[in-house]
């Protein structure tokens, strides 16, 4: 590593960091957030450690289970860190990675709205409404565990599944489903319509020659402007 870093700085005149620079082998290597596997399936892009315990730490401090905000406004501010964390992190190779992500932050927020149900009588008739059997919901309600482990059990996992968390917008990391659409924001704007931005492709935009509208004959228009 000597002689490399005095060939970098002596003869090509560039400055190196040392703390960052070493020679080694790609996987305990890491670059923007990224590094690469090992083992049976190398050299494909994964997500560094580093990054991905800062994901964790993020995810942590908005789901935390105290702060007197409803689980639709936790979703909704987390959505917002999910869509751009997925936007950067999103083109690795190791899909599997993304998924247990997912169902890690569906856990986090299976406690967070275990927690808000508080007593039991609420937390059986919630269970019950989500399409628990009475019997289950019993059981789960009456349990004494925590939060953290009654996000794993049956009733808990059947009430809040995943399709609750999508009809609450939350989107999925796992890149085999599609992130959330934005509603469009262009209105009724023929233009945005003819450019794809407004869902179905209307009419063509009317072109403007010499003072006079010209139109072809196949707009529905076209014997109105004669």
């Amino acid at each position: 590593m000597g002689s490399v870093g005095r060939f970098i700085t002596e003869r090509l005149k560039w400055k190196g960091n040392e703390a960052k620079s070493a020679v080694d082998i790609p996987q305990n290597r890491k670059s923007l957030g990224f590094s690469f596997t090992g083992g049976r399936s190398p050299n494909r892009r994964k997500i560094a450690p580093e990054s991905l315990r800062r994901f964790r730490a993020q995810v942590r401090r908005l789901t935390r289970r105290n702060g007197g905000i409803s689980l639709e406004e936790r979703v909704r501010r987390l959505s917002t860190y999910l869509r751009g964390w997925r936007g950067y992190f999103g083109y690795c190779e190791t899909p599997s990675v993304l998924r247990d992500l997912d169902s890690w932050v569906r856990r986090r927020l299976r406690c967070v709205q275990w927690k808000q149900w508080k007593v039991y009588r609420r937390r059986k008739g919630e269970l019950i409404r989500l399409g628990v059997d009475t019997e289950l919901a019993h059981t789960t309600a009456w349990s004494p565990k925590g939060p953290r482990r009654l996000s794993h059990t049956p009733g808990v996992r059947i009430a809040l599944n995943t399709r609750y968390f999508d009809t609450l917008g939350l989107p999925r990391l796992d890149p085999r489903y599609p992130n959330l659409t934005v509603p469009n924001r262009h209105g009724t704007d023929p233009y945005a319509w003819w450019c794809g931005r407004g869902g179905a492709v209307r009419l063509l935009p009317i072109p403007i020659l010499s003072g006079f509208i010209s139109l072809p004959s196949t707009s529905p228009l076209w014997p109105w402007a004669l």
